[in-house]
C-alpha cells in the first residue's frame, strides 16, 4: 500500500513536508494509563501556553493559515485542526478523551504543535493520497448523516473516493473513524521544509515509539514531500 501527494498539491505548495507512521495489528480495545496521563499532562501544558492567547496569530499558527490562503480555505472560516484544538483549550475546555489511539495523536500533535490525523485502513480497498477533489469524491462528517460532495478542486486525503479530510486538515470523515475494533492506522503529520520539518520528525519518532512500548503493534515510518511524493510500505 501507499500514500502519495499529487504533483497538483505541491504545485501550490512546494515545502509541503508530510511524516507517516503506520500501525498495525492494534489493540485499541483495553485502557492504556499511559495514553491517558500524556493526554492530560499535554492538555495542561497547552492550556496554559494558549490561556487568553489569540491563537491563530501565534508564530506556530500562521504557516498553516497562510498555507490554507494558498489553496483557497479561508482559514477564518475554515481553520486547520491544529488551530480548532488551541482555540478550544485557550477558551479554557478540556478535550474528551475518545481512545487511546485519537487521544495518543491528540497528546502528541498538542506537545509538537502540528495538525495529526488518525484513519484507519482496515478493508481499504486503495491506497490514500492527499490530492484534489474530483467528481464521485463523497465525505460524511463525524456527528452526521449526510454525505456531502467535496468541491471539486477542494485539497482532501481520500481513499479512492472516499474523502478522510476535508479542506486538506479542516474536518475528518467517518469513513477513516477510528473505534475500538480499528486494527490498522494511517496517521499523517502535516508540516513544511522550511518551517517545522524538525517537529514533524520529532512527532513522528515520538508516534511511532509510544506505539511500539504502549501497543506492542508493527510499525512503519517514512516522510513524503517533493522530492520523495510517495510513501509504500
Amino acid at each position: 500500500m501507499k500514500f502519495e501527494i499529487t504533483s497538483d498539491i505541491f504545485e501550490k505548495l512546494p515545502n509541503m513536508y508530510i511524516g507517516v507512521v503506520i500501525a498495525d495489528n492494534i489493540d485499541n480495545h483495553q485502557e492504556y494509563p499511559e495514553v491517558a496521563k500524556l493526554l492530560d499532562e499535554n492538555m495542561t501544558q497547552a492550556k496554559a501556553r494558549f490561556q487568553d492567547v489569540n491563537v491563530k496569530q501565534d508564530p506556530q499558527i500562521i504557516p498553516y493559515r497562510e498555507a490554507f490562503r494558498k489553496i483557497g480555505i479561508n482559514p477564518n472560516r475554515y481553520p486547520c485542526s491544529v488551530e480548532a484544538l488551541f482555540k478550544r483549550l485557550s477558551k479554557g475546555k478540556d478535550l474528551p478523551h475518545i481512545n487511546p489511539l485519537v487521544d495518543l495523536n491528540n497528546a502528541i500533535s498538542m506537545k509538537y504543535t502540528v495538525p495529526m490525523g488518525t484513519h484507519t485502513l482496515d478493508e481499504a480497498q486503495a491506497d490514500i493520497q492527499m490530492r484534489l477533489a474530483e467528481p464521485g469524491d463523497s465525505f460524511e462528517a463525524l456527528g452526521s448523516d449526510k454525505i456531502e460532495a467535496p468541491e471539486e478542486g477542494e485539497v482532501v486525503y481520500a481513499v479512492g473516493h472516499e474523502v478522510r479530510t476535508r479542506r486538506w486538515t479542516w474536518r475528518q470523515s467517518k469513513f477513516g473513524m477510528i473505534t475500538p475494533d480499528t486494527k490498522t492506522v494511517f496517521f499523517p503529520i502535516d508540516g513544511f521544509s522550511d518551517f517545522n520539518q524538525e517537529q514533524v520528525d520529532q512527532a513522528a519518532q515520538e508516534l511511532e515509539e509510544k506505539l511500539q512500548n504502549i501497543f506492542h503493534c508493527q510499525t512503519k515510518r517514512g516522510t513524503v514531500d517533493q522530492d520523495h511524493p510517495v510513501f509504500e510500505w
